[in-house]
């Protein structure tokens, strides 16, 4: 249950009402379908040259200093179908993840397991690519974390295990069908789960042993793909 505070007059506060809502999770929205009305106007959303001069990501560009590409193209879309399916998923998923780790925590966790995800298809994958997917599989990530940590609530345990099967489904989806970038998907995942610990929650502690090794570990992986993607040949 979500709790709104209320005033001395028993009346409740603006405040606590926008404290409540996910306005992270609308805000990436809005941001998502601005961006894919201002390319879709301007050359399509599946136009090579637009989606690079937009910031998808791309290897060469990247090599060549434009590191700002690990960041962008999380709110890039190609088609669609591409930004309706992801934008039905944030903002359920999302949702849930802000009202559980906080709105900045929320925020920090979908930026940053993008980033995550978008350094893994740098490192492992030639293709032109975009999407937000890379974030959320990161949210899901987040809840893995929460299963495991908090594996006495029953609540959070359950969803955990939904999330876990569609997560499952998912990765078995892109195995078999072309033009999915896995690796991007897979990066953000691992990218999500040890964030989350770095992060904390806002209702529980998490094992500050937990957070160190989960911190150290990201920072390892993030360097060895950028490594991996600056000494890459395609």
């Amino acid at each position: 249950m979500i709790k709104l505070s209320i005033n001395g007059k028993g009346e409740i506060s603006f405040m606590g009402r926008l404290r409540d809502k996910p306005y992270m999770t609308y805000a990436l929205l809005g941001i998502m379908v601005l961006v894919y009305l201002l390319m879709t106007i301007s050359g399509g959303t599946e136009n090579v040259a637009n989606l690079v001069r937009f910031g998808a990501k791309y290897n060469p560009l990247i090599r060549a200093g434009e590191y700002w590409r690990l960041l962008t193209p999380i709110f890039i879309h190609i088609g669609f179908t591409h930004i309706l399916m992801n934008g039905i998923t944030l903002y359920f998923i999302g949702q849930y993840v802000e009202t559980l780790f906080g709105h900045w925590r929320f925020l920090l966790i979908f930026l940053a397991s993008g980033i995550a995800g978008n350094l893994a298809s740098f490192a492992f994958s030639p293709s032109l690519s975009a999407g937000a997917s890379t974030s959320i599989f990161g949210l899901f990530g987040a809840f893995m974390m929460l299963g495991e940590s908090f594996s006495r609530n029953q609540a959070i345990v359950s969803m955990a295990r939904t999330f876990l099967l569609f997560i499952v489904l998912n990765i078995a989806t892109d195995i078999f069908v072309s033009g999915i970038d896995i690796a991007g998907h897979l990066g953000g995942l691992v990218g999500g789960f040890l964030i989350a610990y770095v992060s904390g929650v806002t209702f529980g502690k998490v094992s500050l042993v937990k957070r160190i090794v989960a911190g150290i570990t990201l920072v390892v992986i993030i360097i060895a793909m950028f490594i991996m993607g600056m000494r890459s040949s395609f």
